[in-house]
């Protein structure tokens, strides 16, 4: 659980005229994370792929083509079938000339409506103005242009011109036509430099055949004509496409399956260390798959190949892999059934292992083992929260089960209410059944998780949609409490819960950061000995636990008091525990662990003595718990005050708050057994109906910005904790993700 799965460094050595019925084996098997040979034994040459990995590939290459080319999902697949090479061969090619012709059609057709559409943009101008387009050019003594301005600037401007006698404007909606007929001494460019000061932004007249040279609107006409009957034969060809792509989908999602497969296969070789005659090929396997993996490889190919479990993976003090025990006989015996015959018959067809002095055998490449991790079944989600850190080298204990055990608390003691829980549950239960994506689904179950214990904080805190229902209906009408078993701590009678929860959120953090420290302890323990661990890890836990044992002492005063009162008795003490502080001597042996964590800081990594009040900032963050919980519960009790109103009672002498649900009371009236005593706000539920209305759109928005800053503030406060605070403390996260070789079939069945 904490742990990875335990991995073996398992190889495979055999004849390679059995090469392809091993690869075969390993990939029915999906079991093994190959090891890339390197080039390090003499004799051996890396293996090279088969000779039907060149054409396989470039059909896999067609097909993801065709596949991006349709638009194919895989939710497009139906049943799976066997894929043939005739199938792939014939079939395949008459899918992509259909789908290459309709394609190229396609594009033709668009390429023609892009077209039509820029004469249109080109036309519209003349449109406007009303003016035949071949009467805007052709002239020798007249200057003609149209565009965009105010046709009082333009007609003042051309009014005024000293090169230009006479003039007339066509106006549109947006565009003028100018004609002007310039002086004898003008230049040709007369009436473009005179609009230059009246801001006009001309368009270029365009050059028509003679079939095309008509009233502007009638080619207008008919270029929109054109323009639908091209989008009409485009919708065609797309149908066609569509077609094409129901009829074919299955097969190109199972041939592009099959091919991967093929592929993967033909070029499983090139991870092998070969010579003329043999292969040795390398991987890790889960220790526990061992035996039937090489049983497996014994069914395929009989004595022409040897399974050997070469190391099980564990660490030594350097950090290195090595065999953390010798493997047994019997285990090294499940991989072959061979006769002494056939040994000596396989030992002349076959080199012999390249092995290191003393009999060991020497792996092709000193590769880390991949990790797997061995989480229970409601943990496994929470995975995907470690994975964003990175996945957990072999070396280290996995934190996937304590983020289980402390997110979803953390999370749901910051929001607290049933109503939101219920629909964060919701909503994980959409993206866990309605998203095929592995990250979607842990994503939902997360979310689910986080749900549910915000609805049981929810109940705790008597609260829904931040109303004190279930507090005043269930923890005091039914049970017969004063009030819910705990409380937010906004109500000046219960102020005193706020910082409980403050003084709670540091005892928590105390606590999850010895659990880091002691992970940390633990690994140094094993790989390096008890006397880096104690320098490294323990000088740590002693500073971090001294610390907080001396300021949880009596041995200055109790100072500060907020330390001892809430766990004391008392009208300030939230929970009576009685505790009045540790004695004395704790707060002595804490200030003595203290200095002891120091002194092993400097004895041991000694530039770390400048992180050394790490222990109390760090601590000190988890403050951010019991703040996010206050500002949360007061946001929503925000929300409500504006819509419900908020009046105020006096209760033994303290003042209480009420929510104003049904109507509000008058000052000097009873309610729930006591005297108003003032209003705080009148509510616009109370205000009429225009206010009602608008309260209720206040009401669901406030609500709505509550429940997505659950999210964005208590989320992502809790999973700082989580990473910053408690991972920093042990946690690399470069781990090898297990890759196996093989393919879990989806869309093709095996002949």
């Amino acid at each position: 659980m904490l742990r990875p799965e335990q991995m073996s460094k398992i190889s495979v050595t055999g004849s390679r005229r059995v090469m392809g019925d091993v690869v075969e084996a390993i990939h029915d098997q999906s079991l093994v994370h190959m090891t890339e040979y390197d080039g390090g034994w003499e004799g051996f040459d890396p293996g090279e792929s088969t000779a039907t990995a060149e054409a396989a590939a470039d059909k896999l290459v067609t097909v993801r083509s065709l596949i991006s080319q349709l638009g194919v999902e895989p939710s497009d697949a139906g049943p799976s079938r066997i894929v043939t090479d005739e199938a792939l061969e014939a079939e395949l090619e008459e899918v992509r000339v259909e789908a290459n012709e309709l394609d190229d059609r396609r594009e033709d057709l668009r390429d023609d409506l892009r077209r039509v559409n820029e004469r249109i943009d080109t036309v519209e101008p003349f449109v406007d103005v009303g003016v035949d387009i071949d009467l805007l050019s052709g002239y020798d003594s007249l200057q003609v242009t149209v565009g965009e301005g105010q046709e009082s600037a333009v007609r003042e401007a051309v009014t005024h011109a000293t090169d230009l006698d006479e003039f007339d404007i066509f106006a549109g909606e947006e565009y003028l036509a100018v004609f002007a007929r310039p002086t004898p001494s003008a230049d040709e460019d007369a009436l473009a430099d005179t609009l230059v000061g009246a801001e006009f932004a001309a368009v270029e007249v365009p050059e028509l055949d003679e079939t095309e040279k008509t009233a502007p609107e009638a080619y207008h006409q008919s270029l929109e004509a054109d323009r639908e009957e091209l989008r009409t034969e485009i919708e065609t060809v797309d149908r066609e496409i569509e077609t094409l792509r129901e009829e074919w989908a299955g097969f190109l999602l199972a041939a592009e399956e099959e091919l991967s497969i093929r592929v993967g296969k033909a070029e499983a070789p090139l991870s092998f260390a070969t010579t003329e005659n043999a292969f040795v090929a390398e991987g890790w396997i889960p220790t526990e798959e061992y035996t039937e993996f090489a049983g497996a490889i014994s069914d395929a190919v009989g004595n022409s190949a040897e399974v050997e479990e070469l190391e099980r993976a564990s660490f030594g003090s350097d950090g290195a892999v090595q065999v953390r025990e010798d493997v047994p006989q019997s285990v090294q015996d499940a991989g072959t059934d061979e006769t002494d015959g056939d040994r000596a018959e396989a030992e002349e067809e076959e080199p012999q292992r390249a092995v290191a002095d003393g009999g060991a055998p020497v792996v092709m490449r000193d590769d880390d083992p991949p990790t797997i991790q061995d989480n229970p079944g409601i943990a496994k989600p929470f995975e995907l929260l470690t994975g964003l850190v990175g996945e957990p080298n072999y070396r280290e204990f996995d934190p996937t089960i304590v983020l289980f055990l402390t997110f979803p608390v953390m999370f749901g003691f910051m929001i607290g209410d049933f109503a939101y829980g219920l629909i964060y549950t919701a909503i994980g239960a959409y993206l866990y059944s309605g998203f095929d994506s592995d990250s979607f689904q842990a994503a939902g179950a997360v979310a689910m998780i986080a749900g549910v214990s915000t609805a049981i904080f929810g109940i705790l805190y008597g609260e829904i949609f931040g109303l004190h229902l279930i507090a005043s209906e269930f923890w005091e009408g039914i049970v017969g409490l004063k009030h819910a078993p705990i409380e937010k701590g906004l109500e000046p009678a219960g102020s005193y819960w706020a910082r409980t929860w403050l003084v709670v959120s540091v005892v928590f953090g105390v606590l999850h950061l010895n659990v880091a420290w002691i992970f940390d302890f633990l690994e140094n323990l094993e790989f390096h000995g008890f006397v880096e661990a104690l320098e490294e890890s323990g000088s740590w836990l002693l500073a971090l636990n001294g610390l907080w044992l001396f300021l949880f002492s009596t041995w200055f005063g109790r100072t500060p008091p907020i330390l001892f009162e809430v766990f004391s008795s008392g009208k300030a003490a939230a929970f009576e525990l009685g505790f009045t502080g540790f004695p004395v001597i704790v707060g002595q042996i804490g200030a003595v662990m203290m200095g002891l964590g120091v002194l092993l800081i400097i004895v041991g990594p000694t530039a770390e003595i400048v992180e050394i009040f790490t222990v109390l900032s760090h601590t000190l963050s988890y403050l951010r718990i019991g703040a996010v919980l206050v500002a949360k519960a007061g946001m929503a009790f925000a929300v409500n005050l504006l819509f419900f109103g908020v009046y105020e009672t006096g209760e033994g002498g303290e003042t209480a708050w009420h929510f104003a649900l049904t109507k509000m009371p008058e000052v000097g009236a009873t309610y729930h057994g006591h005297e108003v005593t003032g209003i705080l706000f009148g509510g616009m539920a109370h205000g009429g109906p225009v206010l009602l209305v608008a309260g209720v759109l206040v009401l669901i928005a406030g609500h709505l910005l509550v429940l997505a800053l659950g999210v964005t503030s208590s989320g992502i406060q809790a999973i700082r904790l989580e990473y910053f605070e408690f991972f920093s403390k042990f946690y690399d996260g470069d781990g090898i993700t297990y890759d196996p070789f093989g393919t879990e079939r989806t869309f093709t069945s095996e002949e």
